[in-house]
């Protein structure tokens, strides 16, 4: 049974920074490209960062660029996701995905975790 697990979330102050972590369990871990989404309510899924299976190459959408890093350390089957600079609009719920697909840019990767919650205070 494949299982991600978030963690790293909370409430922060504008300008502040989080690591978001993303166990990973249940699956081929290197064989995945991992990604991170965000989710405000009554808005769609984001995609912000994703990561190729090797960690070579990286992808970010560009209202994060320069801001966030994903990163992911195979022999621990976990993806980061590191979170500088934040800002309000940032507030959201923080999903990671896995798939096979490097180029599958839309919610319809193959796993997801639970969420992180994320809040932002100004």
């Amino acid at each position: 049974q494949v299982q991600l697990v978030e963690s790293g979330g909370g409430l922060v102050q504008a300008g502040g920074s989080l690591r978001l972590s993303c166990a990973a369990s249940g699956l081929t871990f290197s064989s995945y490209v991992m990604a991170w989404f965000r989710q405000v309510s009554g808005k769609e899924r984001e995609l912000v960062a994703r990561i190729k299976w090797s960690g070579g190459i990286t992808k970010y959408a560009d209202s994060v660029k320069g801001r966030f890093t994903i990163s992911r350390d195979n022999g621990k089957s976990t993806v980061y996701l590191q979170i500088d600079s934040l800002k309000p609009e940032d507030t959201a719920v923080y999903y990671c995905a896995a798939d096979r697909r490097w180029l599958l840019t839309t919610t319809e990767y193959e796993y997801w975790g639970q969420g992180t919650q994320v809040t932002v205070s100004s």
